[in-house]
């Protein structure tokens, strides 16, 4: 089955996990949503996009003056397409990369600045749970809430102890990795290449985050307004049914769900994400309105991104490949 068939088969089996906890009730609760609301979120998602190509821009430092406004945004979106269409989200870098190539943009910088923006990503998940944390010193969270949040800080903990490891022992990885690919039987000229563009990743990154410090402030204030925004979906969506549920617990909620997808290794996560969010959200706010919550929050951050994304991609990605595959074959 090629890559299209297995989307399609996680698609269904997202949109079959809501269909079967809502069961009869769903369909009532999605008609009686208010589509101002609706719009209103996905004109949240379309900010989003605007922020995260400031952002990308801001992190090219001198290199975006290779870029307009208008090709970052198109970049951004194509390259958010590959996110939720490939494996753990791994087709995003290497759309990133392809497409500042044609700008003049080396693969070692845009890595770089792919890595950079992912770092800051972390960064704003770490400073919320901290947040969260001195929250629920002060405030009571119910037995779920604890646990969702025990579970979000682990996985952070996690993902940092990988990042600082690497970051620390990043010269004897390299040659164990070296040792690796001569074992395997990989050409000695092939290993010196292969280091050579690792060690441009290195200083290109490191020269990313030798920009001003103001430059830097910015992009994590950005970060910072994109997530809140991105989280905040789920929270409106549950107000827009009539629940009554904080805004902790439902950022909580997206955060487990959506590490999960990206653990599943699915497409977009399609399937895993909304059985997670299912299980954590049905005890909280009843199974009806989580049904429709969560089909209505993945429609708007997954769906929409496939729909809008998907004919940007067409013509940022595939329209030049195919043109200049006609033109070798002609």
């Amino acid at each position: 089955m090629n890559r299209f068939g297995w989307l399609a088969l996680a698609l269904a089996g997202a949109m079959l996990v809501p269909m079967l906890l809502g069961g009869s009730e769903l369909w009532p609760r999605l008609m009686a949503f208010d589509p101002s609301l609706l719009l209103t979120l996905l004109g949240m998602i379309l900010l989003c996009w605007v922020i995260n190509a400031m952002r990308l821009r801001l992190l090219l430092g001198q290199q975006r003056k290779q870029l307009s406004h208008a090709r970052s945004l198109g970049v951004i979106m194509a390259t958010e397409f590959a996110i939720c269409t490939t494996p753990g989200g791994s087709g995003g870098p290497v759309t990133l990369m392809a497409l500042l190539a044609r700008n003049r943009i080396g693969p070692a910088r845009s890595g770089a600045v792919f890595a950079a923006d992912q770092l800051n990503d972390l960064l704003f998940f770490f400073c919320a749970m901290l947040a969260i944390a001195g929250y629920a010193l002060f405030h009571r969270l119910g037995r779920s809430q604890q646990s969702m949040l025990l579970g979000s800080a682990l996985l952070l903990c996690v993902a940092l102890a990988i990042i600082v490891a690497l970051l620390r022992y990043r010269r004897a990885l390299m040659r164990l990795n070296g040792r690796l690919l001569k074992r395997l039987g990989v050409a000695g000229r092939r290993r010196r290449r292969w280091a050579r563009k690792l060690l441009h990743f290195i200083a290109a990154l490191a020269q990313t985050w030798q920009l001003p410090k103001r430059t830097l402030a910015l992009v994590f204030a950005l970060t910072c307004v994109h997530w809140s925004l991105r989280y905040s979906v789920l929270y409106l969506v549950l107000q827009g049914l009539g629940a009554e549920l904080s805004w902790i617990p439902s950022f909580l909620v997206q955060m487990l769900s959506l590490s999960a997808g990206q653990f599943s290794l699915l497409p977009g996560g399609a399937g895993a994400a909304e059985l997670t969010s299912a299980s954590l959200l049905a005890p909280l706010v009843g199974s009806s309105t989580a049904a429709a919550a969560i089909l209505i929050w993945r429609a708007i951050t997954y769906y929409f991104y496939l729909l809008a994304g998907g004919p940007v991609f067409v013509c940022l990605v595939a329209r030049p490949l195919l043109e200049r595959w006609r033109r070798q074959a002609g």
